[in-house]
């Protein structure tokens, strides 16, 4: 009796680690694209490069010993026998062949195999052919299509008797705990990269959230371009802190042509500043003109006093496109929708609308 085949253990182990590979790439290549972060994209296309060279390298010494092993030549009996359907000129069949080697039991064994389909009324149930094996692998057989002489003699006049038992599969299925040691390396892998990259895919909320508490402020960061200038404070901080936004502004403002500015808006960390373009002469006014000293009031005012159930998130706008004087705008966003406070360039309210 041949051993039949089976999932080992370093089977299931191969497919729980192909799992875990396949989760961390995919997560990282595609949160990579949705946040763009190019490190994250990077990750991904280089995690299964690397898993699939180390596989290539860690499996080559195997492959090369099974590739020196002398295949054993035998008669065997087709019991039955199913073209598969194919376009091309091979057709895929799938063979179930009772294997008489000469020195051991007869065995069944199932296999697919591409035949010509020239050729495929040369097999029929109950004929006889010579196959090749592995010793070590019956199930891995193979129909020897122009076998040498000698054996196209021995398979003429050879009559064999069907084997009982079940028939060996070429690629017998991993089964239920296979499987669910794929899924579950694959979970793995992608929450793996979701706990090791949170910092870049859940990155603080700039849309006015209340940040959360912080024993200590980070240092803000500040970018300037031609056309705008935004700085982003660190956690635990606030533009309504008291000057905190009086120095982002003159932080932005330090180059003298970029004094004026077409908008400004404000969230809780954010601030961007859009600047008038250097040489034209167009409207615009001096960020620093703001009155500062009155907008953490009027944020709270419409954050409490238009109507708007449990505010979630606010943003200031200050342009001179409507009236061609400074105003204010604080829109409040909460589960109910938006109310829209106005105030002029000294920050008097001058109309208020509900959500």
């Amino acid at each position: 009796m041949h051993p039949a085949p089976r999932t080992t253990p370093a089977g299931l182990g191969l497919g729980f680690l192909t799992g875990g590979v396949t989760g961390a790439s995919l997560t990282a290549f595609i949160g990579g694209c949705v946040v763009a972060k190019a490190s994250l994209v990077v990750v991904g296309l280089v995690l299964p490069a690397l898993y699939g060279l180390a596989f290539f390298l860690l499996t080559r010494p195997r492959h090369a010993r099974e590739a020196a092993v002398v295949p054993r030549t035998a008669l065997a009996v087709i019991e039955s026998l199913e073209a598969l359907g194919g376009e091309s000129s091979d057709v895929p069949v799938r063979f179930e062949l009772t294997v008489a080697p000469d020195d051991a039991p007869g065995y069944r064994v199932e296999i697919r195999q591409d035949i010509n389909l020239v050729e495929l009324s040369d097999y029929r149930p109950r004929g006889v052919v010579v196959v090749e094996f592995p010793p070590d692998r019956p199930w891995k057989a193979r129909i020897v299509k122009r076998p040498t002489p000698q054996w196209e003699e021995r398979a003429a006049g050879a009559h064999l008797d069907s084997a009982p038992g079940p028939a060996m599969k070429e690629d017998p299925p991993e089964g239920c705990a296979g499987g669910l040691l794929t899924f579950l390396g694959l979970l793995l892998g992608a929450a793996a990269v979701l706990l090791l990259f949170r910092a870049d895919l859940f990155g603080p909320d700039e849309n006015g959230a209340s940040p959360r508490p912080s024993v200590s402020s980070s240092p803000s960061t500040t970018t300037v371009t031609s056309a705008t200038g935004t700085v982003t404070l660190g956690p635990g901080q606030s533009m309504l802190d008291q000057d905190e936004l009086r120095k982002a502004v003159a932080s932005l403002t330090q180059d003298g042509e970029k004094h004026r500015a077409l908008t400004v808006l404000v969230r809780d960390r954010v601030l961007t500043v859009v600047f008038s373009p250097t040489g034209v002469r167009t409207a615009g006014f001096d960020p620093r003109s703001l009155p500062y000293d009155r907008l953490p009031a009027l944020v709270e005012e419409a954050r409490t006093t238009l109507g708007v159930d449990s505010p979630r998130s606010w943003q200031l706008t200050a342009d001179i496109a409507t009236t061609g004087s400074l105003t204010l705008r604080v829109v409040v966003t909460g589960d109910r929708g938006t109310a829209t406070l106005e105030a002029d360039g000294q920050g008097t309210v001058l109309r208020r609308s509900g959500s």
